[in-house]
Parts: structure tokens; C-alpha cells; sequence
């Protein structure tokens, strides 16, 4: 099988039921921040985060191939699914809980950095807040499961409480910022 279809040379792409749409439009512009934001993922995995946090973003990207797919059906077709459920979210809350429990209280503005990990996962947090941007961009013309837009924003909150775990489990805490004293 060849990877290039050239179904797509003059700018269209299609989606799972048939429908071909123009590759500029809202949901791709969706489909391709999910997936950018689960390539993000897979590259803070390979710097070799702590177990239970690899564990819990394996599941993640698993679930966002899953909204991706969500996103390329065409509506009332065959292919439609709800990909993200209320179940799919709790987890991330309770490892938030679990994490901010063990982390010290946050009481400063802290900058992106310290292990490759986290820094990471401060990259994959950035991305996911874009993704969430455009699939509420996307939600204004096509509406959307609550779930998909509260899966998104837990997960930006968990990128960032995970983020600070991996410091501080390494040893390197957070990484302040420094306002500058100006005259």
C-alpha cells in the first residue's frame, strides 16, 4: 500500500463516511491540532517521564486517536462516534488531586523548563490549550460534545500539574519566574 493517495493534490481531504471537505476548513484545522497535540505527547514520553505519568498519557493518546476519528465522521453516518466521555475525564482529576497532594503549594508564577520532561509536557500543555481553542472555533459552527471541550481543558490542567511533578520527583522543583525590578 502507498502512503501517498494524491486524493489530495488540489486541497481537499475526505472524511470517514465519504464527505470530501476543503483541507482549510474549521474541523481539519480540529483534526490536526488533536494530532499535533498527540505528537507533543508521544515526544514528552520518549524523555522518559516517571512511570505513572508515562502510563497515564499512553491512555491519552489512545483517546485523542479516538477524538480524531470523532472529528473526521460525518455527522449520522455509520462512523460517528463519542469518542470522550465524563468517565474519560475523572481520571485526570483524580491524578491531579493525587499530584498537587505530593507538590508543594504553587504560590509564584513558574516559567516552562527544568527536565526535558517537563519542559515537555509544558510544550504538549501549550499545544493542548490551542486544541482547545480551535475545537471551541470549530463548537461555534458544528456543535460538539461538552465532554470533548472538558477533556481538553482538564488535560491542559493535568500537562501542567504533571509538568511540576516531574521536577519536583526528579529533584529540580519548579522554575520561577523573575520579574524584572524596573526603574
Amino acid at each position: 500500500m502507498k502512503i501517498y493517495t494524491k486524493t489530495g493534490d488540489q486541497g481537499e481531504t475526505g472524511l470517514l463516511g465519504g464527505q470530501r471537505i476543503s483541507k482549510a476548513s474549521s474541523r481539519i484545522s480540529a483534526l490536526g491540532v488533536v494530532d499535533e497535540l498527540n505528537a507533543s505527547i508521544g515526544f514528552a514520553r520518549s524523555a522518559g517521564l516517571e512511570a505513572s505519568l508515562d502510563s497515564i498519557l499512553a491512555e491519552v493518546q489512545n483517546r485523542l486517536f479516538d477524538l480524531g476519528a470523532e472529528l473526521a465522521a460525518v455527522s449520522g453516518s455509520e462512523w460517528q462516534i463519542a469518542s470522550i466521555q465524563h468517565r474519560h475525564i475523572l481520571p485526570l482529576e483524580t491524578d491531579i488531586d493525587r499530584m498537587t497532594a505530593i507538590l508543594p503549594p504553587l504560590q509564584r508564577f513558574i516559567l516552562p523548563g527544568g527536565t526535558p520532561g517537563s519542559a515537555a509536557m509544558h510544550v504538549a500543555r501549550g499545544v493542548c490549550r490551542r486544541a482547545e481553542r480551535v475545537l471551541l472555533e470549530l463548537h461555534t459552527l458544528e456543535p460538539l460534545r461538552d465532554e470533548v471541550i472538558a477533556y481538553l481543558n482538564r488535560l491542559s490542567d493535568w500537562l501542567f500539574t504533571a509538568a511540576r511533578y516531574e521536577n519536583h520527583v526528579s529533584g529540580n522543583g519548579d522554575v520561577f519566574w523573575e520579574k524584572e525590578n524596573q526603574p
